[in-house]
């Protein structure tokens, strides 16, 4: 049997439709109307992935996931109704690993399921494992996906580690937005999406440089993407 997800939706007939998918390829599949509901019975649950709706009745699906990430660096979906850029940066922000706007099909929401629980928990989490990479101050154990400088552990969500992963294991290679978004999206990138890598970066710089402004790390290589420095 599959791991539990939980569905964080309102909407009874979208959720049970959702449900009914995840259901059918081995999923157990937990139902949260509120993002209050949601929050309490998180602990117990620990599910293993959040399909989380953004407009939810009192407290919405940003509040949820800033709280659940206090907590627990679970791989977070969000389901948004609108194709609103500034609904999916705000996601991205803070925190979420990838958004999926409605109406949308069963076949494409199982497949960002099953990617990011592949990146998180499965094969490719583990495809470099029992490896340490150290860049300067900065230590990342590709064995238990855990990150830190200076000896203080970084917490990062299963996208932003698969991105720092992807960039320093190849100092100097330049990677463009979309070969970094099919790397940890493993499906192929849209152009409109290509945009969003450059709010995980900075979120990623934001938590691993001393100055973000100035980045020691992750340099920016203009028109064309992102490299780890090779210095």
């Amino acid at each position: 049997m599959a791991g539990t997800i939980m569905i964080v939706e309102d909407e009874p007939a979208v959720a049970r439709g959702v449900q009914v998918a995840l259901q059918r390829e081995g999923y157990q599949v937990d139902i949260a109307p509120t993002g209050e509901s949601a929050l309490e019975r998180f602990g117990d649950l620990a599910p293993e992935l959040v399909l989380l709706d953004v407009r939810l009745p009192g407290m919405d699906g940003f509040e949820v996931c800033r709280q659940l990430r206090r907590e627990s660096r679970v791989p977070i979906l969000f389901l948004t109704a609108r194709a609103d850029e500034v609904d999916k940066v705000v996601g991205l922000e803070i925190g979420a690993d990838d958004y999926l706007v409605k109406p949308f099909s069963v076949r494409e929401l199982v497949s960002r399921v099953k990617a990011l629980l592949r990146r998180a928990y499965g094969e490719l989490a583990n495809t470099e494992a029992g490896r340490t990479l150290r860049r300067g101050d900065l230590v990342i154990d590709l064995d238990r996906r855990r990150v830190a400088r200076d000896g203080e552990r970084i917490a990062l969500t299963t996208t932003e580690f698969d991105l720092l992963r992807h960039l320093a294991t190849r100092p100097g290679r330049v990677y463009t937005r979309a070969q970094l978004l099919e790397l940890v999206r493993d499906y192929e990138a849209l152009e409109a999406d290509e945009r969003t890598i450059n709010v995980h970066i900075s979120h990623i710089r934001d938590k691993i440089e001393v100055d973000p402004a100035q980045p020691r790390y992750i340099k920016t290589v203009r028109g064309v993407g992102y490299a780890f420095s090779e210095e």
